[in-house]
């Protein structure tokens, strides 16, 4: 289950960012922080080829995946019904109002058909790799938006097709630049210090790589990070990450149902973890998997932004 979930969290393992540093390179330009006017518009194709057409603005949306709940609050919309916990956050609508918001059951991997229906939506927007076998039955009953973001620049390709289509086009231009400014200004203050991000539910840890994973895909830009995609099947051993030095490392702990525990203290077991840098100084930062490894929006990466930046000083 873990591996279909994160299998979801990014594209395939030779997806490259244009203009960005590969994994351990320093990166030297900085990101343009000019926004381009975001105009209103019923139709359009996003990045990936996928045309989305409607007959007025959306205002009944179902949300699939997090990066969908990222983008409407960012324009200020709150989705009818979704399946993810992010909302919940004290940077997004709180725990309080989240819980306005009505869960489609069935979880991310499997979502009912006939609950997303029942809120009658304008608009469905999920994961392709992972919720694109839903098309078929929602088709005639509401417009399927399947996005499936590779790195930064694609969750704000989908911020401004999603504000040009709700008609949010100043707040979507607003969240582009608070969000750019925010990585242009951590890109000048790069740390030389050497950061890892993993992520997992027990000792069978996954590592997150640029081109699979968008978090991992600004760390370049951030501090170094010598780790590259291995593909679905393949991963880091310890050995190898304790050969590499590790200073700051970041943990992701995925659970599914009630949780059981932090990973790193499940890692605390193993003896070669004590002997990474980074356990050894306490520079272990367990960090929010909503924001970090399912958000992937502008205003989850702006977070990300200050929890790294911070941590890496």
């Amino acid at each position: 289950m873990l591996g279909s979930v994160l299998a979801g969290c990014g594209a395939t393992a030779d997806s490259s960012t244009e203009g960005e540093a590969k994994a351990g390179g320093t990166k030297t330009e900085v990101t343009d922080v000019t926004v381009e006017p975001i105009k209103e518009t019923q139709q359009l194709t996003d990045a990936r080829g996928v045309t989305v057409s409607l007959e007025q603005r959306p205002e009944r949306i179902v949300c699939l995946v997090a990066l969908c709940d990222d983008i409407l609050t960012e324009l200020g919309i709150v989705p009818v019904a979704t399946n993810s916990q992010l909302l919940a956050h004290p940077d997004f609508l709180g725990a309080e109002k989240a819980k306005r918001v009505d869960i489609i059951p069935g979880g991310f991997i499997a979502p009912e058909v006939e609950a997303i229906l029942s809120h009658k939506p304008d608009l469905v927007i999920g994961l392709e790799d992972t919720h694109g076998k839903l098309a078929p039955a929602l088709k005639g009953a509401t417009t399927f938006w399947p996005m499936q973001p590779a790195k930064w620049q694609d969750s704000v390709g989908y911020l401004r097709d999603v504000a040009a289509l709700t008609g949010r086009t100043a707040q979507g231009e607003k969240a582009e630049r608070a969000f750019r400014t925010k990585l242009a200004e951590a890109e000048r203050n790069r740390s030389d210090r050497t950061a890892l991000i993993i992520y997992g539910s027990d000792e069978n840890f996954g590592v997150a790589t640029p081109g699979t994973d968008v978090v991992a895909g600004l760390f370049p830009k951030l501090a170094e990070y010598p780790w590259k995609s291995r593909g679905v099947e393949g991963s880091y051993s310890l050995e190898e990450i304790l050969a590499q030095g590790v200073d700051v490392l970041f943990v992701e702990t995925m659970s599914f149902g009630e949780p059981d525990g932090k990973l790193s203290e499940k890692l605390a077991e193993n003896p070669l973890w004590g002997k990474i840098p980074a356990v050894e100084n306490g520079d272990v930062h367990e960090v929010d998997s909503e924001v970090w490894a399912k958000g992937r929006g502008t205003r989850s990466l702006g977070l990300v932004l200050d929890e790294a930046v911070a941590a890496l000083r």
